[in-house]
């Protein structure tokens, strides 16, 4: 499930538990079916617009409000089930955390093929990358200079113009990025 879905998913029972409401009286108060919403709860559903817009009208809340991060302490993500937002020949790369306005953070998942390169442009004035190698060696071009990371490995680097991430190895290269400004 992607984050939005997630997101939906948890702040659209909390909502209603805080409201203590059963599934009844939301499908009643939104329009929306008891078993409709009862899948976006779970996560087995992918509500249309239409769909949402009578959950906010009904509940009378903010889109923002469905879509935000759930206020959660812990948060796991598999990246397995996370779909890649850019795909190339021989690179994905995956949305862990996004970006958000309460968390000045954002955190990757990128995967890179034997001979593959990705380039990325500058992420914004002030911004630091950190990278962790989980598997294989990865070759990182800031435009200043060359650095070679293994697993086991942390590099930081200032990101706010084009870089390249280069894999002349012989086996995948995995690694998380993580950008704070």
């Amino acid at each position: 499930m992607d984050y939005l879905s997630y997101n939906i998913s948890k702040n659209l029972n909390r909502i209603r538990i805080s409201r203590g409401m059963s599934l009844d009286a939301v499908a009643e108060q939104t329009g929306v079916s008891k078993s409709m919403l009862y899948q976006i709860e779970q996560g087995g559903a992918n509500p249309s617009i239409n769909v949402l817009g009578k959950i906010i009208s009904g509940l009378r809340i903010d889109f923002t409000e469905l879509i935000a991060s759930p206020p959660e302490e812990s948060y796991l993500i598999k990246t397995s089930d996370v779909l890649p937002i850019k795909e190339g020949e021989k690179y994905t790369v995956k949305t862990c955390f996004p970006y958000e306005d309460n968390k000045k953070i954002e955190i990757y998942r990128i995967d890179i093929l034997p001979g593959g390169v990705y380039v990325s442009g500058g992420h914004g004035a002030g911004t630091r990358e950190y990278l962790a190698v989980l598997e294989g060696v990865l070759t990182v071009d800031t435009g200043r200079e060359t650095q070679d990371i293994e697993p086991n490995e942390i590099f930081r680097f200032n990101c706010e113009e084009e870089h390249k991430y280069i894999n002349n190895g012989d086996s995948r290269v995995s690694f998380i990025c993580f950008f704070t400004a």
